[in-house]
């Protein structure tokens, strides 16, 4: 077991001086610097608020409220390259990080996480 502890310490300091995550952390400072980026976060927010307690009041329906929160978000990333950058950055580490964890499932489980169990979708595992 202390073997097994000690790959996960190495992994975990491998993921966290990884490209993915230092990028991550900098567009994070950057978005954190900037007060408009900041700004529009908190009229983001706002409004989330605003659509939830007006789709708990029946006043929209949740795929309004979905169209009308989508639409903000898009708005908030034209605004603000700070925030673009940091949502991004946040995709491709996420992304490594979930990949990590397929990975792991399957040499734990023996199991590829993308399998249909049906083989006429791939090219076979047996």
């Amino acid at each position: 077991m202390n073997e097994i502890i000690e790959k996960t310490r190495e992994l975990g300091e491998l993921i966290q001086n990884s490209e993915e995550m230092k990028n991550a952390k900098n567009a994070e400072i950057l978005q954190e610097n900037d007060d408009e980026a900041q700004a529009l976060l908190k009229e983001f927010n706002l409004q989330r608020m605003n659509l939830a307690r007006d789709m708990q009041n029946n006043k929209i329906s949740r795929e309004e409220a979905i169209q009308k929160n989508n639409e903000a978000f898009e708005e908030m990333l034209e605004k603000s390259e700070s925030i673009k950058k940091y949502i991004d950055a946040k995709k491709e580490f996420d992304a490594m990080v979930n990949q990590v964890n397929q990975m792991l499932n399957f040499y734990i489980t023996g199991q590829d996480p993308n399998c249909t169990h049906d083989c006429s979708t791939c090219g076979g595992c047996h």
